[in-house]
């Protein structure tokens, strides 16, 4: 099984290891309490609260496991690297509707790092895909829900 790498700053790596660390030094411990307190109450058979812990332990496990596997399988980019001759990973591109001529700008990121909200769209998108590798002018299509859409790119930078 190959596994995937994920490509990240170095403040995205940071909020990662920041995110595993808190859900083991923290969250981890309150839920060994809390099962713990649940076991004192007597016959765990029957017992809801046992229950619940035991389902927030085991989810919590998961979610832990999910970021250990990708933090270990970070690269971190150089962003010395980049550069701004075709689209790539951390890369600001803005892009025209060819049909609403609405401009948009976006910051290329790793799917950890994507919040569409403040403007990073993760590279996995429709969007970024059909951007990749394209140069300054270019025209792409991109199938979304709403349809197939053109965008001509308009600028792309650090």
């Amino acid at each position: 099984m190959t596994k995937k790498v994920h490509y990240v700053t170095k403040e995205g790596l940071k909020k990662l290891q920041e995110e595993l660390d808190t859900l083991q030094a923290v969250e981890r411990p309150k839920i060994s309490k809390a099962i713990g307190e649940a076991i004192e109450k007597g016959d765990i058979s029957e017992n809801a609260e046992y229950d619940a812990a035991k389902d927030a332990q085991g989810l919590l496990e998961a979610k832990i496991a999910q970021l250990q596997e990708t933090v270990t399988n970070c690269r971190v980019i150089d962003e010395s690297q980049i550069d701004t001759k075709k689209v790539q990973i951390l890369n600001k591109v803005t892009i025209r509707n060819t049909k609403t001529d609405v401009t948009m700008t976006y910051l290329l990121v790793s799917e950890t790092e994507a919040d569409f909200k403040s403007g990073k769209l993760s590279v996995s998108t429709p969007i970024a895909k059909a951007l990749i590798g394209k140069k300054l002018g270019d025209v792409v299509e991109v199938q979304v829900p709403a349809g197939l859409m053109q965008f001509e790119i308009v600028n792309i930078s650090l």
